[in-house]
């Protein structure tokens, strides 16, 4: 017999520059997947690179948790946002901000719907503190995670319950990263009046906007090793200045100096110059994509418990529901509607990086517009729907 004892149980790779390796083997293989055509054609290569990374964490091939997500999904996809938005510009986005403020406005009546149900459905299985989950869930469905901790500790929900509500909220955002990359293709077709509107809106705006979708997979040019150079140290000290002025001045968060600083550098004419910024802005954000599969661990589900998850996962389909149907009953552009759903479940960075893996530039800015406003609104609807909630189901 062959000595076990020396054989490992686990396999999980956990070296940094392995993980990181893997994900970016994931975001080459998506690529590949998307352009032979068939199911990863219409999936694309964005929730392509998601499943993909679910399924391996799921496997232990790598782990649902290290440093390397933690870093893609902050200053990691911040760099991405950065490269992308050096070659927007801001008469291409003139269009899209009406829909784009009634597609939100959807999505977060759809949130605070799905949170008084489902804890008018759930309250016998979660107990009596259900009603602060509605308002945490609510606040986190309008305007981002930030809400949900900060509605939390506002009702001193307990500590448990804060927990498992985390962890639902992350795996059920991933989930619905996916659904937002995908619906748009099966739901909400983009409808010629609105073809006709954005076109006209981005030939207004130069040939660099009409562009821009494009160079999302080509820089149309040779890149130099100035070109490389020049863009390292203007995202990396864009994102250096940001974190500087927001300890400065704590009311104005990060993402705002952040995206202040790469407009105002998006239209110096050395910067518009410099070659291959989106292909790496957008590498990056699908290197973000991968991290949000890889967190998503099926077996956290079973640990959070059935009825959390099922309330995170009503309230984000009730969301859905409504966007999608009266927005395709609006006859309002289905890339739109994702980037405002996701605005409302992720966040105005998640939007910004949605806006980004639909290929669609010309949203990124709307896109964090409204991640915003449901920042700011996120508490305020939370606290509102909470006290409701206890009034109506106890």
């Amino acid at each position: 017999m062959g000595d076990t004892a020396n054989v490992p149980a686990n396999v999980t790779i956990t070296d940094p520059v392995a993980i990181l390796f893997i994900l970016a083997l994931v975001v080459l293989g998506s690529i590949w997947l998307e352009k032979q055509g068939s199911i990863f054609k219409k999936l694309g290569s964005a929730a392509t690179v998601i499943l993909i990374a679910l399924v391996l964490s799921n496997l232990a091939v790598i782990p649902g948790e290290s440093p390397v997500y933690d870093f893609l999904m902050g200053r990691g996809v911040l760099a991405g946002i950065v490269l992308i938005l050096l070659n927007v510009n801001l008469g291409s986005i003139r269009a899209a901000g009406r829909p784009m403020l009634v597609a939100f406005a959807l999505g977060a009546m759809g949130s605070a719907l799905g949170a008084v149900l489902m804890a008018a459905v759930l309250r016998p299985a979660i107990g009596p503190d259900t009603w602060k989950l509605s308002g945490q869930f609510t606040g986190t469905y309008i305007g981002g995670g930030m809400n949900f901790a900060a509605i939390g500790q506002a009702l001193e929900t307990r500590s448990d319950l804060f927990a498992a509500g985390i962890a639902a909220d992350v795996i059920v955002t991933a989930i619905w990263l996916v659904a937002c990359l995908v619906i748009p293709e099966m739901v909400a077709p983009q409808v010629a009046s609105q073809k006709k509107t954005l076109a006209i809106a981005t030939e207004e705006a130069g040939p660099a906007a009409s562009d821009l979708g494009a160079q999302l997979e080509t820089s149309g040019a040779p890149m130099t090793l100035t070109d490389f150079a020049g863009l390292t140290t203007i995202t990396l000290g864009t994102i250096t200045a940001s974190e500087a002025l927001a300890g400065l001045v704590p009311a104005i968060p990060k993402v705002i100096w952040l995206t202040t600083l790469s407009l105002g550098l998006a239209h110096m004419s050395f910067v518009r110059r410099l070659t291959g910024s989106v292909v790496l802005g957008n590498f990056l954000v699908l290197l973000f994509l991968a991290s949000n599969g890889a967190k998503s661990v099926i077996s956290h589900i079973v640990a959070v418990g059935p009825g959390i998850f099922y309330f995170a996962a009503g309230v984000v389909a009730i969301h859905g529901i409504i966007i999608f149907g009266i927005g395709r009953a609006l006859k309002l552009n289905g890339d739109l509607l994702s980037i405002a759903s996701q605005a409302n479940v992720g966040g105005s960075t998640t939007a910004m990086a949605l806006a980004g893996a639909r290929r669609r530039p010309d949203l990124i800015l709307p896109g964090f517009a409204v991640g915003m406003l449901g920042n700011a609104l996120g508490n305020y609807a939370g606290m509102a729907i909470a006290y409701l909630t206890r009034t109506l189901v106890g």
